[in-house]
């Protein structure tokens, strides 16, 4: 089975990531910079929180991969995006019900490898 790993990261952290992903057998990944909110309503440590939402830098990497690797992928990003302060990110994996290569037609895990 393919699952789908969306995660958000510092964008300080992208380079020594997608480095180390490849390095753990990923064939591919796609990388949106966004900007977003969480707990923390976009305050740093040591900013006095304030009622404003300030929407913060993050970049958002989706990677498919198959089930096999999973746990390899999650903790390459895990070890590497790690902060050590809030707002260091976020991790979901969710299951790819199936995939399409478009010029070749190829389904499945040949799709995607």
């Amino acid at each position: 089975m393919l699952k789908k790993i969306e995660c958000f990261i510092q964008p300080s952290k992208l380079d020594s990531i997608k480095d180390a992903l490849f390095d753990a057998g990923v064939e591919g990944l796609s990388v949106t910079d966004v900007r977003g909110v969480g707990r923390q309503r976009g305050y740093t440590s040591g900013e006095k929180p304030k009622k404003k939402v300030k929407f913060l830098p993050k970049t958002k990497l989706e990677i498919v991969v198959d089930e096999e690797i999973v746990e390899d992928v999650i903790a390459v990003i895990k070890k590497l995006a790690r902060t050590g302060t809030i707002g260091a990110g976020k991790i979901f994996v969710v299951p790819v019900e199936d995939a399409i290569r478009i010029s070749t037609e190829e389904v499945g895990k040949s799709a995607i490898f």
